[in-house]
């Protein structure tokens, strides 16, 4: 028959490389919490709250009476880890992605020297990862700027952001060396080019912004103006880690939003080609490339902003290219020329799009596409050559708790399972994928502060407001991955 089933594609597919990193993957601000704890700084995560009887996430200047802040306890990783870890070792993970919290290292962000008590919690983390025989994949920054930074300098416009990113990564290349030895510069960087992230992801706060998610006071000059500062800290410190350590692999990591034409009218086409140019390609062709690609500089003609290159800009760029190219991917849109009001919008990862007919809905209105997996790699690899690892790809859910006191979290495991035979078949097309970590782990806190929209294989016993015991559960995925991987991707039963 000119078909077969899945597993018997499988067989006949090459096998995941032995040495892939099977693992999870989780960020500081929203797993860790003891914000106040070992001398750490207020980061710009600490300052977003939700007003009581809310669930609008809010920006203020200074903690509040009557707002919760979410990430102040988060998962409480920073007291639990220990464990934590314990349960990812019985899960056989052979990496776990994680970043280090910028305001733990040096809490104002400008700090001469940095804190000694951050530098120690995260050796300890380090060395209980290693004692269980994973290996960690440290993110230098991901959505934790020191809020002092936001406050002095608006963030990375000011270009002294530069050399406080470069010392606080140099900071890390050297106090860790020997003990870690792949490292993701920013997470999601590309997300730059939208305003909704300039706060969180650059550090600029607009003085009459009220909400952070309100681009109204939004400068595209001042935004990407500092987004090229933030690429060349970024080289500049990719340089410096090879100098360090020549064994270090050091990558960018982008949020990538597969996106296809509604329609094969050549209108669509053309709309999607240049989104996927300037949203999804622009910023990774600046980290793996070296340079800004031809279209990136039309994209910034036509909004009127002229990119300061100062002396040594354009040579760092071109010397601090990265190692391996990292993504996010959890979903896909569709796009079109025309912007008809008939046409159904969904919801996503920062940004929605245009229903696909195609696609079902995930509980948050997230398409899901396995299949558009396998294409995102092997358009990735296609461009720039580089190893890729999928470092986020998970499924965002209403987990309960049975009677008998189990999660039954067949959904997540279907939905994990898919993407990963979709992987295989990007290996099997030759493409060099050398690792996968879902997001999350553990249960934490989404990107909207939420602890009920969970992603975890461990289930955490805490609501969106903060309450419960904080138990760790491990989930009916936890046990399905644990097969995956011990038999390398071969067993998705």
């Amino acid at each position: 028959m000119w078909f077969m089933s899945w597993k018997g594609a499988l067989a006949k597919m090459k096998r995941f490389p032995e040495n892939f990193l099977w693992g999870g993957a989780m960020s500081a601000y929203q797993a860790e919490g003891g914000w106040q704890e070992g001398g750490k700084g207020i980061s710009v995560s600490d300052l977003l709250g939700i007003a009581d009887g809310s669930r609008s996430e809010m920006l203020t200047r200074e903690i509040r009476d009557g707002v919760y802040y979410p990430s102040h306890e988060a998962a409480d990783f920073y007291h639990h880890y220990r464990e934590d870890i314990a349960l990812f070792a019985r899960m056989g993970y052979k990496v776990l992605r994680f970043s280090i919290a910028w305001s733990r290292i040096y809490p104002n962000g400008d700090d001469p020297e940095p804190n000694e008590e951050g530098l120690k919690f995260y050796d300890d983390l380090i060395d209980e990862l290693l004692c269980n025989h994973i290996e960690p994949l440290v993110t230098i920054s991901h959505a934790e700027l020191p809020y002092h930074l936001v406050e002095k300098y608006q963030g990375f416009s000011d270009r002294r952001c530069i050399d406080f990113y470069v010392r606080y990564a140099t900071t890390l290349f050297r106090h860790y060396q020997g003990r870690v030895k792949r490292w993701l510069t920013m997470n999601e960087l590309n997300f730059g080019i939208l305003p909704m992230v300039a706060y969180s992801t650059l550090g600029i706060l607009d003085p009459h912004t009220a909400d952070v998610y309100d681009p109204a006071d939004d400068n595209p000059q001042t935004r990407l103006q500092a987004l090229h500062n933030a690429m060349v800290a970024c080289a500049r410190a990719i340089k410096i880690g090879h100098e360090i350590d020549p064994e270090n692999q050091i990558g960018c990591m982008t949020g990538f939003i597969t996106t296809y034409p509604l329609t094969c009218k050549p209108e669509d086409v053309m709309e999607c080609e240049q989104y996927m140019q300037v949203f999804n390609y622009a910023i990774g062709d600046i980290e793996a490339k070296g340079e800004y690609p031809y279209f990136y500089w039309k994209y910034l003609e036509n909004l009127n902003v002229s990119i300061q290159f100062e002396t040594g800009d354009a040579e760092a760029l071109k010397a601090g290219t990265v190692d391996f190219y990292s993504f996010s991917y959890y979903m896909t849109n569709c796009i079109a020329a025309s912007k008809s009001s008939y046409l159904e919008t969904v919801e996503g990862n920062i940004v929605g799009g245009i229903r696909n007919p195609y696609l079902a809905k995930s509980e948050w209105g997230w398409q899901i596409d396995p299949i558009g997996l396998r294409y995102t790699l092997n358009l990735l690899y296609d461009r720039y050559h580089l190893p890729l690892m999928v470092v986020e790809n998970g499924l965002g859910a209403k987990d309960g708790i049975a009677s008998d006191g189990t999660i039954q979290d067949d959904y997540r495991i279907e939905y994990i399972r898919a993407h990963i035979k979709e992987m295989q078949k990007a290996v099997d097309d030759g493409v060099n994928v050398i690792g996968y970590t879902t997001w999350g782990c553990i249960d934490f806190l989404s990107a909207e502060g939420e602890m009920e929209k969970r992603y975890g294989m461990i289930y955490v016993d805490q609501d969106n407001h903060g309450h419960g015991t904080g138990r760790r559960i491990p989930k009916k995925s936890f046990y399905w991955y644990k097969k995956v991987l011990q038999s390398n991707g071969d067993n998705l039963e």
